[in-house]
């Protein structure tokens, strides 16, 4: 474009430099356009201006470490450095103390850190109901429902009962407090599931607390009890071996798992509790949190982050061998699931007789 000769009085301005030189006595329309022009030049562009974390992130577990939890959270942060998924280190610490309310109670305190993530299970529920502990899940942000865990009924091979009718029966006469169901910890999944069965069936059971997975499923091998309600996870090993049999799985759907596990068998094999007559549905949230006062991009940057998470091959391949459901939740989905489970729990763990007074 051809300069325009200026008067001698004009002063030379800082828009000289651009290629789009006018002559002072220019159209306000014209002005106007220029200084849209500037201010393209002088606003970031949104991805950069979009927030980051700025240092390490802190990635609380609020149960004790090789649980679950911890494991989850300790793949998810090899995924996220082995695939470079975020410019700060994450760092895992557990914080288990009174069945998860030490982690939740740090992370409710910490007021606007965006550098702080809890990962949940629902203990998010259970403990604030069985232990009286001031919290609730509104008093953090939630950011997205990672995946639900399941639960399935087992017995031992070698029991008689094939179908979850068979075992309620036998259940029954068994006799009250005789029918022996195993489970990790108290007042937790495993039990409230069991007082479930209990208030849909009609019968009674004598309820074995054990440490963790592993070891209510080496009691079942052993005939110690009579039957566990452990996670896919838990019990797929000794399902292969022959030990241990399944009868139901407690989600709203089969599994859609076809691939086979055991005896020419596949998770999807496994029918629903409810479709077998047993109306129970239960599933455990693995979630993850932010503090209160966090703003909606330094959410959106865990969401985004997390989304990417779960298209890797290694999340995709754990999984499929923990028979997970999953869904996957965010925003106000996010808020009415949790909703009606603060609800289920309140109502299971009220007629079990689980929730302090």
């Amino acid at each position: 474009m051809k300069d325009v000769q200026r008067p001698r009085c004009a002063r030379k301005t800082p828009f000289d430099s651009f290629a789009f030189k006018k002559p002072y006595g220019r159209s306000l329309a014209s002005g106007t356009a220029l200084a849209g022009a500037l201010g393209l030049l002088l606003i970031p562009n949104a991805a950069q201006a979009a927030w980051e974390p700025t240092k390490s992130v802190e990635f609380v577990v609020p149960a004790g470490t090789g649980g679950g939890a911890d494991q989850m959270a300790r793949m998810i942060q090899g995924i996220i450095q082995k695939n470079n998924l975020m410019g700060q280190p994450i760092v895992v610490i557990n914080k288990s103390g009174g069945a998860g309310a030490e982690g939740f109670l740090d992370v409710k305190s910490s007021n606007r850190n965006p550098h702080k993530i809890i990962i949940t299970l629902s203990n998010l529920f259970t403990t604030p109901l069985a232990t009286g502990v001031p919290f609730s899940w509104k008093d953090m942000t939630p950011v997205a429902m990672l995946a639900l865990d399941n639960f399935v009924l087992w017995v031992n091979s070698e029991a008689p009962q094939k179908s979850p009718k068979e075992f309620v029966e036998a259940a029954k006469e068994g006799g009250a407090n005789r029918f022996k169901m195993g489970g990790t910890g108290s007042k937790q999944e495993d039990q409230i599931i069991t007082a479930a069965i209990e208030q849909s069936a009609g019968v009674t059971f004598t309820y074995v607390p054990y440490k963790g997975g592993g070891d209510v499923a080496a009691q079942l091998v052993g005939n110690h009890i009579n039957a566990s309600v452990n996670n896919p996870i838990e019990a797929v090993s000794q399902w292969r071996a022959g030990a241990l049999r399944p009868l139901c799985v407690f989600d709203k759907e089969r599994i859609p798992l076809k691939e086979p596990v055991a005896d020419g068998k596949s998770w999807n094999s496994i029918p629903t509790c409810k479709e077998s007559g047993l109306d129970v549905e239960y599933t455990m949230l693995r979630g993850i949190f932010m503090g209160p006062g966090v703003t909606p991009d330094q959410v959106a940057y865990y969401v985004d982050l997390f989304k990417k998470v779960r298209e890797t091959e290694e999340w995709k391949d754990f999984m499929a061998k923990g028979a997970f459901n999953v869904s996957f939740k965010t925003g106000d989905d996010f808020k009415t699931w949790l909703t009606a489970a603060e609800t289920q729990h309140k109502t299971l763990m009220d007629k079990a007789g689980f929730t302090k007074q």
